[in-house]
């Protein structure tokens, strides 16, 4: 069971039956921001990415798409991903499953398992690999997003100016009339 998820504010994930569920499988639901679709980036890009490779594939036959998508899918999770440094299968699996395309040229060497152990042992190195990738990765993401910003600091008492942009002006207007 994943210890958290992060999801948009669907009332599919709102209602009390998910909370519940979620809770007893000791799983944290966190949620995105209004309007802020860019918390929930990793699934955004995900999805951009599987989609792209579903144009490319179904071109102009837009009736089989669902008939692509295991394929695809496959496609994704045993491409190596430049922040992880490893593909998905590798990472949950400790392998890259083989294609047709492979076994042509595979000597039979490499086709014999590796003992549990050693197995064992190239996982968990794997896994540090992936996290140490992921730090760096984000290190330098957090970098290139932070450059040119300011650290501002405020103090009780002090004046900002808020920007209501994205405020939900329906629903302000419902609390104005109330209070109005």
């Amino acid at each position: 069971m994943p210890r958290s998820i992060v999801s948009d504010r669907d009332t599919q994930f709102l209602s009390y039956f998910w909370k519940t569920l979620w809770c007893k499988l000791g799983t944290k639901l966190l949620f995105s921001t209004t309007c802020h679709p860019q918390t929930d980036g990793q699934t955004e890009v995900v999805n951009g990415t599987l989609g792209t490779l579903l144009r490319a594939i179904i071109s102009k036959n837009l009736k089989n798409w669902e008939e692509c998508l295991p394929f695809v899918e496959f496609a994704y999770n045993r491409s190596v991903h430049s922040t992880r440094g490893f593909s998905p299968f590798e990472i949950v699996y400790g392998f890259n499953p083989l294609t047709p395309m492979d076994l042509l040229s595979l000597p039979m060497s490499e086709r014999l398992n590796l003992n549990g152990k050693k197995k064992a042992e190239y996982v968990r190195t794997l896994h540090e690999k992936v996290r140490t990738n992921i730090e760096k990765k984000i290190q330098q993401y957090t970098r290139q997003a932070n450059k040119g910003n300011k650290k501002v600091t405020f103090e009780p008492g002090d004046w900002v100016w808020l920007h209501l942009r994205y405020v939900l002006f329906s629903t302000l207007g419902l609390v104005l009339r109330r209070v109005l």
